[in-house]
C-alpha cells in the first residue's frame, strides 16, 4: 500500500493506493457515523461488498451517468443526508467515479457548511484525477462544473480491485487523464512509454495511477485553489474537450480529453507554442488509448461552449492550456474568431 500526503492550506489529505484500500476505508469509518453515496451501477456490482465493508453506514444510491450530475441529484443527496440527521462530525463517503465524487463532495461541503469527507474512487479516471485535489461540482444550465467548491477529503482510498469490472471504454476514459499527466510529468511519461504495451495489464494501470496521483499532489500543494496558475496545467486539452463533451455528450469525459489534446496539439503547433515534432509526439501518446478522433461537428456551437469555460479571464477570449515541451505547458488566450477559425478547419476534418 502506497501512502501519498497532500499538505494543503485548507486541510491535509492522505491518499492510500493499493490492494486492500477499500477494506482500509471500512476500518477508517468503523464506529463512526457514516453516509455512503454511490450510483446505481456501482451498487449493482458491489452491493454485498458495500454491506460487508460499511455494515453500519446509510447508503444513498443515485442514478449513474453524467446527465445526472445536476442540482436535482445534488439536492436529493442533501435531502437524504438531512433525513439521516447527519452532524458536522459525520462522514460522507463518495464511492464511485468522478460524477459521484464531485456531487458527494459538494454535498459534504454544503451540509452544515461542511461535514467530513472521504473519497473511494471506483474508476481509473477518478483515481488518477477527480478524487484527488478537492474540486467538487455539478453541471448547471449546460455548463460543466460551474457550481462547485474546493473541499479537500480527509482520505482518498484507491483500490485497484475496481478495475476488474471496468469496461474497455472506462479504461480508455481513464487513460485520457493518464496521458494528459504523462505530457505534463516526465516521470509518468517515462513510465507510460516504457509500458505502452501493457495498457491492458491492471497491475500496470495501478502503477500509472499512483504516478499520476503523486504528480497531482505536488501541483495541488503548490496551488490548491488555482490562484498562482500552476494548477491550470491540469486542464491540458480540456477547453476543446469540454466543448465537444457539451456539444455531443455521447462519450466519456476522458475520451473527450484525449480528443481535446489531439486537436489542441495542432493549435499549439500552428501558434508556435511547440515544435511540429513535439506536437506529433503528443499525438502519438494520445494514440496509445486508440481514441476515435472525429471532425469537429459544429464550430459555432463549439466556440459558444468554449467561451463559457472557467479558465477564460477576458471577454471574447478563449483560454487554452497547450503542450510546450517535455514536462512543460503554456497558457494561451486566443481571440474568439481565431479559435473559431481553428474549429472550422477541424470541423472539415483538415487538422
Amino acid at each position: 500500500m502506497q501512502t501519498i500526503e497532500l499538505h494543503t492550506q485548507s486541510r491535509p489529505s492522505t491518499v492510500l493506493c493499493g490492494a486492500g484500500a477499500l477494506d482500509a476505508a471500512g476500518e477508517y469509518l468503523a464506529g463512526k457515523d457514516a453516509f455512503v453515496v454511490t450510483d446505481s451501477n456501482v451498487y449493482r456490482l458491489y452491493k454485498e461488498r458495500i454491506a460487508e465493508v460499511f455494515p453500519a453506514a446509510r447508503v444513498c444510491v443515485v442514478p449513474a451517468g453524467e446527465r445526472h450530475k445536476n442540482k436535482n441529484t445534488l439536492f436529493r443527496i442533501l435531502d437524504e443526508m438531512l433525513d439521516a440527521r447527519l452532524r458536522r462530525n459525520s462522514f460522507v463517503a463518495a464511492l464511485g467515479g468522478g460524477v459521484i465524487g464531485d456531487m458527494a463532495g459538494l454535498a459534504a461541503a454544503l451540509y452544515m457548511r461542511g461535514t467530513r469527507l472521504i473519497q473511494i474512487p471506483t474508476t481509473l479516471l477518478a483515481q488518477v484525477d477527480s478524487s484527488v485535489g478537492g474540486k467538487t461540482a455539478v453541471d448547471y444550465r449546460g455548463v460543466k462544473n460551474v457550481l462547485g467548491a474546493f473541499y479537500q477529503p480527509e482520505r482518498v482510498f484507491c483500490d485497484p480491485l475496481f478495475f476488474r469490472t471496468l469496461p474497455p471504454r472506462e479504461i480508455r476514459c481513464g487513460l485520457g487523464e493518464v496521458i494528459k499527466t504523462a505530457v505534463l510529468d516526465p516521470a509518468t511519461g517515462d513510465l507510460l512509454e516504457a509500458g505502452k504495451d501493457r495498457l491492458r495489464d491492471l497491475g500496470f494501470l495501478h502503477e500509472l495511477a499512483c504516478s499520476c496521483i503523486r504528480f497531482k499532489a505536488k501541483v495541488v500543494e503548490a496551488d490548491e485553489r488555482e490562484t498562482t496558475g500552476l494548477r491550470k496545467c491540469l486542464n491540458l486539452g480540456h477547453t476543446t474537450g469540454h466543448a465537444l463533451e457539451l456539444l455531443c455528450g455521447r462519450r466519456s469525459h476522458g475520451e473527450y480529453v484525449l480528443i481535446g489534446m489531439w486537436l489542441e496539439s495542432f493549435i499549439a503547433e500552428e501558434e508556435g507554442v511547440c515544435t511540429p515534432a513535439y506536437a506529433a509526439h503528443v499525438r502519438s501518446l494520445v494514440a496509445l488509448a486508440e481514441p476515435r478522433i472525429p471532425a469537429f461537428p459544429n464550430a459555432e456551437e463549439g466556440l459558444r461552449f468554449a467561451l463559457l469555460d472557467k479558465k477564460n479571464t477576458e471577454s471574447g477570449q478563449v483560454s487554452l492550456v497547450l503542450p510546450k515541451a517535455r514536462g512543460e505547458y503554456a497558457e494561451l488566450s486566443l481571440p474568439a474568431e481565431r479559435y473559431r477559425g481553428y474549429l472550422c478547419r477541424l470541423q472539415g476534418g483538415n487538422a
